[in-house]
């Protein structure tokens, strides 16, 4: 199973895109909770308001009906039939609307008035339930019994025939054994519910529109900076690495031209004077003159010298001391051949490491110390310079300080810029800092070089060609 490896791009993008995704997701899940929340309490409000209205509707109709046979109910005895068929007529002849109708039935459960259902006169329905199984007459009853109350339950519509949730308001004639009521279907109230639901889930998935619409012109927003940012950084990335090539072209063209003038100005004297001298011997041996011994001497001796230049120029290039000894010992050759040749005071101080360099922290430190010396010898103008390496808990540090001129400003710095770019390349590199400050009372410049503890290798790691005694030295 390969492991899929994003780029630093895709990595950058999927960490800025990531946190927005989560919190638009956040925000819409919760808006859409907190919609559907309000909105049912709003609509569950709304329902309930108008049915209390159909129930206050409902208890007029029934004292409407009331006042019509009142005062036959209050004057026959509870066995007069003839004024029981006057109510009834009574009742079946008020309608109203499409579905309105009053119903009556006896405590036995036998409907007496049913206008707009007449198949239901005469019939014994007790026990009757509606299609989810509420029971229907035998509840009616009971209220009537109680005095009044109201019942809810499907019923079919006289209009349609199909089965819709009715409203019912009942009262009891106790004299009569009856129960009287009226029903109002509740279609319109259910309907306008249904409508503001389906509303609220319109205006939800909408704001779920608008909010995807955001986020995907966030993401998008994103990813048009990032990509410019990325381009832009390219850009730079590439300005940089031509121009670090160019420097690296030109700091070889400048090594390889001061290595040619070494040869020529020195190796090659002093081999052409060699040459002179034996060719000189040759001559006076064939003569059999005895100073041809005297030449051969001299000869001897500028060769001596060739081979001292030779080697000089190989310690510049690459000092064997700092292979073979370590950091601290080539530092310290280094400040005495730089005191030798310039006639500055340099003052060096070393501590013994507990754990040792690897040999890239040795050599680029070694190079910061090259680069700060020459600095010190072609713009500082002092005349004493002191260098110390150190190691502590976050790594080793390497301090030069000088009492010179201080910091270079900017309108003159070109000479040393070249150096403190290398400096602050080959520190990079280590991972390391690098900072130049001025001197106590702003005279002079310390260069302070550090790098981190993971190039410090323990006491007894050994660097490949280093002999055992660079322990001690560093």
């Amino acid at each position: 199973m390969r492991l899929l490896r994003l780029s630093y791009g895709q990595s950058l993008f999927l960490l800025a895109t990531l946190p927005l995704i989560l919190a638009i997701s956040g925000i819409a899940v919760l808006i859409a909770v907190q919609s559907e929340r309000t909105a049912a309490r709003e609509i569950a409000s709304l329902e309930q308001t108008m049915i209390d209205a159909k129930r206050r509707e409902l208890r007029n109709y029934v004292q409407l009906a009331r006042t019509a046979f009142i005062t036959i109910y209050g004057n026959a005895p509870p066995d007069d039939e003839v004024a029981k068929l006057r109510v009834t007529q009574i009742l079946s002849a008020m309608v109203y609307g499409t579905d309105g109708f009053f119903f009556v039935y006896d405590y036995e459960g036998q409907n007496l008035v049913a206008p707009r259902q007449t198949w239901l006169i005469g019939r014994d329905w007790s026990g009757l339930q509606d299609d989810r199984g509420v029971p229907v007459t035998d509840t009616l009853i009971e209220l009537a019994r109680a005095g009044s109350g109201y019942h809810t339950y499907e019923w079919p519509k006289p209009s349609t025939g199909q089965n819709a949730t009715i409203l019912t308001y009942v009262i009891g004639l106790q004299d009569w054994q009856w129960a009287i009521g009226t029903g109002v279907f509740l279609d319109d109230v259910l309907a306008q519910g249904a409508a503001a639901r389906a509303e609220v889930r319109t205006n939800v998935a909408q704001q779920f529109r608008w909010i995807g619409a955001i986020a995907l012109a966030a993401l998008l927003l994103v990813f048009a900076s990032g990509l410019m940012i990325t381009v832009r950084e390219r850009r730079l990335a590439d300005a940089k690495l031509k121009q670090l090539t160019q420097r690296i072209l030109d700091t070889q063209e400048e090594e390889r031209g001061r290595v040619a003038r070494e040869l020529h100005d020195s190796i090659s004297q002093l081999l052409v004077g060699i040459r002179y001298k034996l060719e000189l011997a040759r001559r006076l041996t064939a003569r059999g003159d005895a100073s041809a011994e005297a030449a051969v001497d001299g000869a001897i001796t500028g060769l001596q010298g060739a081979l001292t230049e030779v080697r000089r120029i190989s310690h510049d290039l690459r000092p064997g001391v700092l292979d073979d000894l370590g950091l601290g010992p080539a530092l310290k050759s280094l400040c005495e051949t730089f005191e030798a040749r310039t006639g500055l005071q340099v003052e060096f101080h070393t501590a013994v490491f507990r754990n040792r360099l690897d040999i890239e922290a040795k050599t680029a430190l070694y190079r910061i110390a090259q680069e700060a010396l020459t600095n010190v010898e072609r713009h500082a103008g002092a005349t004493r310079v002191r260098v110390s390496l150190l190691g502590h808990r976050r790594g080793a540090t390497m301090r030069i300080e000088d009492d010179g001129c201080g910091l270079p400003r900017r309108d003159n710095a070109t000479g040393s810029g070249m150096g403190l770019r290398n400096m602050a390349e080959r520190i990079e590199q280590l991972h390391g800092s690098l900072t130049l400050t001025s001197g106590p009372g702003g005279h002079g410049m310390v260069v302070e070089a550090t790098v981190p503890l993971t190039h410090l290798l323990k006491p007894d790691t050994r660097n490949e060609g280093e002999a055992p005694s660079a322990q001690a030295a560093e």
